[in-house]
């Protein structure tokens, strides 16, 4: 039985990737800053090192202490608009961390990695679906800082043996369960939510796009089917010798207004967004093609945007009424 850390392990999709770890059979142990990670969503019994992935030598420890096999790198600043405004803020958490995460590793011989890396590394697409072998040009700090990450764990490869997969997610929402729901400020579903318990009226940034109803599309990706993502990658980390990238999508876009009206249909009223000026940095449309991880992994998304949206009211309807932790 394997065992891996998962940094970041206590916040939004960290806490998913820890349960479907343990439910595939292998042993999980959790590290984290807990600068946004929530205690309560690591599962009773797995092991939890309260550290920033920059301390290296408290890593280290924990590698070596747990027997870990591999790591899952999920900690990292993550809101691109906040990374326009504080890039060295971003290099110094996202890069110089993993710089650190990976000399732990080395130094406890531990030679497994999956990389959460991101959709935002291709920026403004040529064309959708997107390959993986598009031309990265990311806009933001924060896509350029998962390009330098996806560059670091090739590196490994190479200097250090380390097996390593990169996942390039896309629109992450939903939840798999109640306690595990999305409380993110930058998220397109949990924002809506937020404004309409504000009673304020949801944004929409900019409706004069070159798409069928002028907003802008993105392809959502339930949180349970990334999880599943990760255990497959992990399987592919154990099997063989890996340097490999794959998105993670459904290859199937979604409006903006097309989201806003599945919130609506899901908690029975009218959301009634606002058009407001766009965002700087924000690509028409942005599709993932998934071939690549169907045909290698065999791992395919099984989510609806429906169920998407369902389960996020439903885990956000069970957190907002919970104390803050």
């Amino acid at each position: 039985m394997t065992t891996w850390l998962i940094t970041g392990g206590a916040g939004y999709i960290g806490s998913h990737v820890v349960r479907a770890l343990i439910e595939s059979g292998r042993k999980v142990v959790v590290l984290d800053d807990f600068s946004s990670g929530l205690e309560r969503k690591v599962p009773a019994g797995v092991p939890i090192v309260r550290a920033s992935i920059a301390d290296r030598a408290v890593v280290a420890e924990a590698l070596r202490t747990f027997r870990v096999d591999g790591v899952i790198h999920l900690a990292a600043k993550k809101a691109a608009g906040e990374s326009v405004m504080r890039p060295l803020y971003y290099y110094r958490e996202n890069v110089s961390g993993m710089v650190e995460l990976i000399a732990a590793m080395s130094e406890a011989g531990v030679a497994k990695l999956v990389y959460s890396s991101s959709a935002a590394v291709y920026g403004t697409p040529i064309s959708n679906p997107i390959t993986e072998d598009a031309l990265l040009k990311p806009e933001s700090p924060y896509g350029e800082t998962k390009v330098i990450g996806e560059w670091l764990a090739r590196d490994a490869g190479v200097a250090d043996g380390v097996s390593w997969v990169a996942l390039r997610y896309f629109n992450v929402a939903g939840a798999a369960s109640d306690d595990l729901g999305d409380n993110s400020i930058n998220n397109l579903i949990p924002m809506v939510f937020r404004a309409l318990a504000l009673g304020e009226r949801p944004q929409i940034f900019g409706d004069d796009y070159p798409t069928a109803d002028g907003t802008c599309i993105r392809d959502y990706i339930h949180v349970a089917d990334l999880a599943d993502a990760h255990v497959v990658a992990a399987a592919r980390c154990e099997s063989s010798r890996s340097a490999e990238i794959f998105n993670v999508g459904r290859g199937v876009g979604s409006s903006v207004r097309e989201v806003m009206d599945t919130i609506g249909s899901v908690i029975g009223r009218d959301v009634e967004p606002e058009i407001v000026a766009r965002r700087v940095g924000d690509p028409p449309a942005s599709t993932a093609a998934t071939g690549y991880i169907e045909g290698t992994l065999g791992w395919r998304a099984t989510h609806d945007l429906r169920a998407m949206v369902a389960s996020a009211w439903s885990a956000w309807s069970a957190w907002s009424a919970l104390p803050p932790n």
